[in-house]
């Protein structure tokens, strides 16, 4: 193997970069970004960078030095349009073909857009500087979709003093994910810090003066961000034979097809530790599933199944909530320690009969350690919490 083409310039397409380096791999690697910018951490776009707390020059994941000493031909600003796989080729918008002898998928999503069109959307190191140039106190922020972006972004205009209305169609937000107990918790805390939040309603049209409500309602904003879900970038691959649904489909070793693997937002792959296909958009975990990529690409055969435990983290005001597993479509909930109230908890989830999930705030990290250990060893549920001091009890 010589040619080595890595085609997203993010967490995962420059943890892969330096993975091929460091694993001994000294042919020509050509990484693709079609932003401007070289990578940068994007988690802090909707927390430090909108509360001003940050300037965007603490953002990039390495410096010009780091970049130049891996000996990579960067290309910033270049999209890739195709792809051919039995050619082994990436073509870019140039119409310029870029061969390649092993290639890696990193192309993360971009975001779910209403059918106006109208609003912000907030991905993009660009996208943050524009609706932070528009955020100012007093002035009223409308944010459509109250997942952990649309949380994390009311909560750091309220940081700043703007009037924040929360929209979402769910009862209560983010009960899909981590339960209704926890969900109720977290629309306790915005409410507590002054957000209109307004749940089991969606937002039928974007305006020039706000939104219109399914039911009717118009409510003005100075400024509305849309945060609806997330689309992987797939587009540039149709036609190509890979498989694609929702992401790029990959098996356990993250190939989506001979000498094509893929990693971060965009892979779908089989996750052996769970017995199921995922897509995880986490940034640690975009960063680990591109050196598994980078690493199987090379070692082939004698390649490793990625199996991790996906971890994220959300700050909404003063409470960081940490979360490792995989709860979606849990069967169960359990707060084991502390109180929901006081917002210092451990929450775990059962899936069938193994506990798949934890979801905690203001608890020492080895604690969590401990459950995401339990977790790593598909823990059966019946075993009770790993630290002697929990207590379980059930909650909704």
């Amino acid at each position: 193997m010589n040619r080595v083409v890595v085609v997203g310039a993010s967490a995962a397409g420059l943890a892969a970069v330096e993975t091929l380096r460091r694993e001994g791999f000294e042919g020509d690697v050509t990484l693709l970004g079609d932003e401007p910018h070289a990578p940068y951490d994007r988690p802090p776009l909707s927390k430090q960078i909108l509360s001003r707390t940050w300037r965007e020059d603490r953002l990039p994941l390495r410096s010009d030095e780091d970049l130049t000493a891996l000996d990579v031909d960067l290309r910033l600003g270049t999209e890739a349009v195709g792809v051919d796989p039995s050619a082994r080729t990436v073509r870019i918008a140039s119409g310029e073909e870029i061969p390649y002898d092993g290639l890696i998928v990193a192309t993360g999503v971009r975001p779910r857009a209403l059918p106006t069109a109208r609003g912000h959307v907030l991905r993009t190191l660009d996208d943050a500087l524009n609706l932070r140039s528009r955020l100012e106190p007093g002035r009223h922020l409308l944010v459509v979709g109250a997942g952990f972006l649309g949380a994390e972004v009311a909560a750091a205009a309220r940081e700043i003093g703007c009037r924040v209305t929360l929209v979402e169609p769910a009862p209560v937000p983010l009960a899909h994910a981590v339960g209704e107990a926890v969900g109720r918790m977290l629309s306790t805390l915005h409410l507590e810090h002054g957000v209109d939040l307004r749940t089991g309603t969606g937002v039928a049209e974007v305006t020039d003066d706000g939104v219109r409500l399914v039911d009717g309602e118009v409510i003005e904003a100075d400024e509305v961000l849309v945060c609806v879900g997330s689309v992987p970038n797939t587009d540039w691959l149709a036609g190509s034979g890979l498989r694609l649904d929702d992401g790029l489909v990959c098996d356990e070793y993250c190939s989506a097809a001979p000498g094509v693997y893929a990693a971060g937002d965009v892979a779908r792959w089989h996750n052996p530790l769970f017995g199921t296909s995922m897509r995880v958009e986490h940034r640690t975990h975009a960063a680990e599933q591109g050196m598994a990529a980078a690493r199987n690409l090379l070692r082939g055969a004698q390649g490793r199944p990625f199996a991790p435990v996906p971890y994220f983290w959300s700050d909404q005001y003063d409470v960081k909530l940490q979360a490792y597993g995989y709860p979606r479509g849990h069967d169960e909930v359990a707060l084991v320690e502390g109180d929901l109230d006081e917002r210092r908890f451990v929450v775990a989830y059962r899936t069938g009969e193994r506990l798949s999930g934890v979801i905690a705030a203001g608890i020492p990290p080895r604690t969590l350690r401990s459950w995401r250990q339990a977790i790593a060893r598909g823990a059966a549920w019946d075993e009770g919490p790993p630290t002697p001091s929990a207590s379980t009890r059930k909650v909704a």
